[in-house]
C-alpha cells in the first residue's frame, strides 16, 4: 500500500510538470526539502522549488512534460523510503526515445500521514562512459 502512495506522490509531480505548475510540483515535496538538478543547481525549501520551476516552466520548459519510470523502491523503516527512476524530459510532449537520466528520491511519511519528497537527486547518464568503464573494467557493469 505503502509504494502505491509513493508511486502517486512521484505521479502528482508528472501530472504538475505537464501543467506547467510550479505550485502544484512544489506541493509533492517537504517544506525543507533538497532538490539536486542534473546540472548541479542546489534548491533548498518548498518555495525555493516552486518558484523556481515555475521560472522553468514559463520560459525553458514550456509545453515539456516530465517521463519518470520506478525502478526500486526501498524502505528505510516505516516512514522513510529511497526510490530509483529513470525519466527525462520530452520538449513538445510524447515520450524520450532514451531516458537519459537517473533519479534518487527520499520520500517521508509527514505527520499528516502523506508521503512526500524529503529530497531528489538527478544525474544525466553518461552512456559512453558507462560503456568505456565496462569495456575496460567488466566487473564495474550492474548486474
Amino acid at each position: 500500500m505503502d509504494t502505491e502512495h509513493i508511486a502517486a506522490r512521484i505521479a502528482a509531480t508528472v501530472e504538475a510538470w505537464a501543467a506547467g505548475d510550479g505550485a502544484a510540483y512544489a506541493a509533492n515535496f517537504t517544506a525543507d526539502a533538497t532538490y539536486v538538478t542534473f546540472v548541479g543547481t542546489l534548491y533548498r525549501g518548498r518555495d525555493e522549488i516552486a518558484r523556481a520551476h515555475q521560472a522553468l516552466f514559463d520560459k525553458f520548459l514550456k509545453g515539456s512534460v516530465l517521463v519518470d519510470d520506478i525502478a526500486d523502491v526501498r524502505f528505510l523503516g516505516a516512514d522513510a523510503a529511497v526510490v530509483t527512476s529513470r525519466g527525462d524530459v520530452a520538449k513538445h510532449g510524447g515520450r524520450p526515445a532514451k531516458l537519459s537520466k537517473v533519479q534518487t528520491y527520499t520520500l517521508v511519511r509527514e505527520a499528516d500521514g502523506e508521503w512526500r519528497i524529503a529530497a531528489f537527486h538527478n544525474t544525466k547518464r553518461k552512456a559512453l562512459m558507462e560503456k568505456v568503464s565496462f569495456a575496460f573494467a567488466p566487473a564495474t557493469a550492474p548486474a
